[in-house]
């Protein structure tokens, strides 16, 4: 059995696959808790999972509905 490896995209990576600002994407994950922060050297960085980007496109969708 395959196990399920999990890949993460960058804040700005996320942002270009599903075409918002980096900025509205901060803002969706705020709100809807998805993403998760990393530190990388004196940064932190956010970062998405694919299934989260697909659930914050979902609430995207719902909220210019």
């Amino acid at each position: 059995m395959k196990s399920i490896q999990l890949r993460y995209v960058s804040q700005s990576r996320a942002a270009m696959l599903i075409g918002i600002s980096e900025r509205e994407l901060c803002k969706l994950s705020t709100e809807t808790g998805y993403g998760h922060m990393e530190n990388s050297g004196d940064q932190d960085e956010l970062y998405f999972t694919y299934e989260e980007l697909r659930l914050i496109c979902q609430v995207a969708i719902h909220m210019v509905n």
